[in-house]
């Protein structure tokens, strides 16, 4: 699993079966700070996240199947969670409260 920034959206006419209704977001990696450590990449939306989240992303194959409640589904990179804040030993590296109370 990896922190990422949602930067984005991927609209497409056709698709697999499995992804039938499900949003596809592009994904920046990054340390908790913020500060990119990848190359993005397409995650299939599970929780409902939007541009400018920070999101919690599983990469691994089996464990996005079996979200997805399909053995045979062609998908890798899912976003799992939304992040609300993330703590380290020198205190708060992100906190989405702080951004969203900003005018």
């Amino acid at each position: 699993m990896f922190l990422a920034d949602v930067v984005g959206t991927v609209v497409s006419p056709v698709q697999i079966r499995a992804l039938d209704g499900r949003k596809l977001l592009i994904v920046r990696p990054v340390k908790p700070d913020g500060t990119p450590t990848a190359k993005t990449r397409i995650a299939v939306d599970t929780v409902q996240a939007g541009v400018g989240d920070r999101v919690l992303v599983l990469d691994e194959g089996n464990g996005g199947r079996q979200i997805l409640g399909d053995p045979k589904a062609p998908v890798k990179t899912l976003v799992v969670g939304v992040v609300d804040y993330v703590e380290g030993a020198q205190g708060l590296a992100y906190d989405a409260r702080a951004r969203s109370s900003r005018p």
